[in-house]
């Protein structure tokens, strides 16, 4: 017995730029006339790929282009990609309320979507009247909407308000009365956008619990799309990366998420900050160059069993007391910073720096970090003063590998963000 239940087969979407229907009347009766005749829609030869980043000649534009999956019973599915790469497009079409240009969709049971924060609720009604509202929107039949009320109002956190027009919900409010009421929608499909990022920490850590619930406990089928990848690693069990209105990996999860972030660090993985704008703070410090390198070499591969230098070219204009120059080291793949570090954290006295032109180079030691995505985030304050340099825009980004010829460092996938190589003791008594 098949488990599908959810199935796109060459789905494709294609849109007129600035224009509804084909821009003419005699276009448009062409198209009608090609209908009539059962041949095919004779605009859909003309038009080009979804990169929003370039000038195109056509103003036609496919957002999505021949989009295949299946997707079985219980399966939670991440979707992500770049913003412009079709994720809400194919979400609105599997939720049928856009029609695909060419291709088909099947479903197996009800749907229940949560797209856009607000989308089913009339502002001027209150909270309690929009559950039922949005509730029969979504399939739900009134006695099961009473049924569930307490539950959805409790889940919500707004019961405090659940009498007050929505018309003066914040839009934090707004979508954790709407996800109340999708999650506890008893459907086969739960489809979730990016809305949760409206919602504070506490609320997106509820939410993902109760995906995970629905998709693990339940059996039911959960498509979640975020640009939160610890979230998608936490809840999903597959990923699907579009770009430019491509499938352009289906399948592992992590493999998804390394392929994504690669694409979209290589225009930005340099491994050197050079002819930095001054940064200077009272005309005392200008960096003037940082850059990563292995074995002496600069790159963006480096490999886990040969430690990685950070290297600073600076000019100190005038004596500095208790300058600190360091850096934070992230994990791209969940934003997690995996250890901040200083110069001078060996010598915790503060120390005066002469003025002059200087170099200072770090060290991450070999079979540290993992294969993955990694950035350094440039730091430099006064201690227990103030930042002069302290930006998320000023960051080195770089690949691991965990492999080098032969000499791999491990020979075996692990989790975690780190995977050093400690010292083990045994004694037989």
């Amino acid at each position: 017995m098949s488990r599908v239940v959810l199935k796109a087969e060459d789905i494709s979407k294609q849109y007129r730029l600035g224009l509804v229907g084909t821009g003419t009347v005699r276009d448009d009766l062409k198209r009608w006339w090609y209908s009539v005749q059962g041949k095919e829609d004779p605009f859909l030869k003309i038009g080009e790929a979804n990169n929003r980043a370039i000038k195109g000649d056509s103003d036609y534009v496919w957002s999505l282009q021949d989009i295949n999956f299946e997707i079985n019973q219980g399966d939670s599915v991440g979707i992500i990609g770049r913003n412009g790469a079709g994720k809400s497009t194919l979400l609105k079409i599997l939720s049928q309320v856009t029609q695909p240009t060419t291709g088909r969709i099947f479903t197996k049971g009800r749907i229940a979507s949560l797209l856009e924060v607000g989308t089913g609720f009339h502002p001027e009604m209150t909270g309690r009247e929009n559950i039922y509202l949005n509730g029969a929107i979504l399939g739900m039949r009134k006695h099961e909407i009473t049924r569930k009320l307490d539950e959805i109002i409790a889940f919500s956190g707004v019961e405090r308000y659940i009498d007050t027009p929505v018309k003066r919900y914040s839009s934090g409010m707004y979508v954790r009365l709407a996800f109340a009421v999708a999650a506890h929608l008893e459907s086969e499909i739960l489809i979730v956008d990016e809305v949760l990022a409206v919602g504070d920490a506490e609320f997106q850590k509820k939410c993902l619990g109760k995906m995970g619930d629905i998709s693990k406990g339940e059996g039911r089928t959960v498509l979640f799309v975020s640009h939160n990848m610890a979230a998608v690693k936490q809840l999903c069990t597959k990923i699907i990366v579009l770009e430019n209105g491509f499938v352009d990996y289906e399948g592992n999860i992590d493999v998804g998420i390394t392929s994504y972030l690669k694409y979209e660090d290589k225009n930005l993985n340099e491994n050197s900050i050079q002819d930095f704008i001054q940064k200077q703070d009272d005309e005392i410090f200008i960096l003037k160059r940082v850059f990563l390198s292995q074995d002496f070499s600069n790159q963006n591969n480096f490999f886990t069993n040969k430690k990685i230098q950070i290297n600073y070219e600076f000019n100190i204009l005038k004596e500095i007391l208790g300058l600190r120059i360091g850096f934070d080291l992230i994990d791209l793949s969940s934003g997690l910073v995996v250890f901040r570090t200083f110069h001078n954290d060996e010598d915790i006295k503060i120390n005066i720096m002469k003025k002059g032109s200087y170099n200072l180079c770090a060290s991450i030691p070999e079979n540290l970090l993992k294969e993955g995505l990694f950035a350094i985030k440039l730091l430099v304050g006064i201690h227990n003063n103030r930042w002069i340099i302290y930006d998320d825009k000023l960051m080195l980004r770089f690949n691991i590998i965990n492999f080098d010829g032969l000499n791999s460092a491990f020979t075996d996938s692990r989790p975690g963000i780190i995977m050093p190589k400690l010292e083990w003791e045994i004694n037989n008594n």
